[in-house]
């Protein structure tokens, strides 16, 4: 009885992977070994830094903030640990948003902390 194989799955299957490689420079577009490895880690890569993307936002926040109590006299831990203290609920993202795009408001809060 003949081996029975399934090349249609088989190329199929090689060929969603070297579409979606497509782009790549040299071999990782165009060779399926050198192609599927390069495909697995780039999803390695988006999980990862999915989760690492929060991180990232959390700093700039931070910074954004710290540059923006500096003139006040404060810094950023002593200004989160006075907002804290003072009861005022606003999360970094909103108080950096504050900071960047609206600063009468965000002198406001200074204010109101020191």
């Amino acid at each position: 009885m003949p081996r029975s194989v399934n090349a249609v799955a088989s190329r199929a299957r090689r060929k969603k992977i070297l579409n979606r490689t497509k782009g790549y420079f040299g071999r990782r577009k165009n060779v399926w070994t050198v192609a599927k490895n390069v495909y697995e880690k780039g999803l390695q890569y988006a999980y990862r830094d999915r989760k690492k993307k929060k991180a990232h936002f959390r700093q700039l926040w931070i910074q954004r903030i710290n540059a923006a109590v500096r003139p006040y006299g404060l810094s950023y831990s002593v200004f989160m640990g006075k907002i804290n203290k003072s009861g005022i609920e606003l999360n970094r993202k909103v108080l950096a948003d504050l900071a960047l795009n609206n600063p009468k408001a965000f002198e406001e809060i200074v204010n109101k902390v020191k």
